[in-house]
């Protein structure tokens, strides 16, 4: 089987983070993992992208957690695809199969109402899944459910303590649409409890991944 984290982030773009793409690289490749997805944290999201500055710099540093990520997956043997997690108030969703080229050719994404965005996304080639949708903090405002506008949901987020039912409403609400299911560590560090899903297959880009979710052909690894 192979191994890969579909969820984590970099201390270079996202500001709860606390390792850098190259480190958690490499961490994951002691771990027997195959492949990442880096999926920092949005403009819209807890970013540590400095808001003030043009749209193309943005971008620039924004992916520079998954540039040095694949750097050194290069170097010792790791798959790094690109991600990210688009925000809205506290509910998140992770968008893979686009590029940094598509962020920069589309400077006007933070003005879109949510289910547009997610509607643009996935017609000019995007995968998106509903991250942690029924986690419940004090700094969430409110919880957007859209299951008309994504393509599948994470079930298990690893980062969620032991008990909580955060990860038993959203396999809940997944069985209730009729929705394929994902898993994530959602990793900010090295030292985070690393999670993933595991396929038969090897993934070779973003539509692997996707196809792989939508056969329903994944297995989880358990907290």
């Amino acid at each position: 089987m192979y191994k890969y984290e579909t969820h984590m982030h970099t201390m270079e773009a996202s500001a709860c983070a606390r390792s850098s793409g190259a480190e958690m690289a490499e961490k994951y490749k002691s771990e027997g993992y195959d492949g990442i997805f880096v999926t920092d944290h949005f403009f819209n999201g807890n970013t540590c992208i400095p808001q003030d500055l043009p749209w193309n710099e943005r971008i620039e540093l924004f992916c520079r957690g998954y540039e040095n990520a694949k750097k050194k997956g290069d170097e010792i043997g790791l798959k790094v695809f690109f991600g990210f997690e688009y925000g809205d108030g506290g509910s998140d969703f992770l968008i893979y199969g686009l590029d940094k080229k598509w962020l920069l050719e589309h400077d006007y994404i933070l003005d879109m109402e949510l289910t547009r965005f997610l509607d643009l996304a996935r017609s000019e080639g995007g995968f998106a899944v509903h991250a942690h949708p029924f986690r419940d903090y004090p700094y969430i405002r409110v919880m957007k459910h859209c299951p008309h506008y994504v393509d599948a949901v994470e079930v298990i987020n690893y980062s969620h303590p032991i008990g909580t039912p955060f990860n038993e409403r959203a396999a809940e609400y997944a069985r209730w649409y009729e929705l394929p299911i994902t898993a994530g560590s959602d990793a900010h560090s090295t030292d985070a409890w690393l999670g993933g899903v595991e396929s038969s297959t090897p993934f070779n880009s973003a539509e692997d991944y996707a196809k792989a979710v939508l056969s329903g052909s994944l297995t989880f690894q358990e907290k």
